[in-house]
């Protein structure tokens, strides 16, 4: 399973309901030791929303345990085409969200989001969305 950024942002925050599906879905993941995966674009958008170096370590050392995806030109070049193809179905997937579909189509993984955009998108290409409730 690959974790939006979403769904990370709504976990670390400290006022996050404690009822929110997609948390409560990463946490049992976590605990069940489920395989998480994460990509440098996940890490570095929750990097650039954090303030000062001992926040910034800290993550960097919980995300250390987790498998990194690299994306390879060949992902790149069919995140367009998966974004083209969401864009003819009047679908607005943003540029990052477009890659992290095509990682989850490509490598077979779920992808645990709190962004609805993803369940647009997966109604036009075969990105499986994780099961919240």
């Amino acid at each position: 399973m690959l974790v939006d950024t979403s769904v990370w942002s709504l976990a670390f925050r400290r006022d996050a309901p404690a009822a929110d599906a997609g948390v409560a879905r990463l946490r049992l993941a976590l605990e069940r030791a489920e395989e998480v995966f994460t990509t440098g674009l996940i890490l570095q958008e929750l990097l650039q929303g954090l303030r000062g170096p001992k926040q910034r370590a800290a993550l960097v050392s919980r995300f250390d345990a987790l498998p990194f995806i690299v994306p390879t030109k060949d992902d790149h070049v069919a995140a367009a085409a998966l974004r083209n193809r969401c864009r003819s179905h009047g679908v607005q997937l943003g540029t990052i969200d477009a890659l992290l579909a095509q990682l989850c189509i490509d490598r077979d993984l779920e992808l645990l989001t709190a962004d609805r955009d993803f369940a647009h998108a997966s109604r036009h290409v075969p990105l499986r969305l994780a099961v919240t409730t």
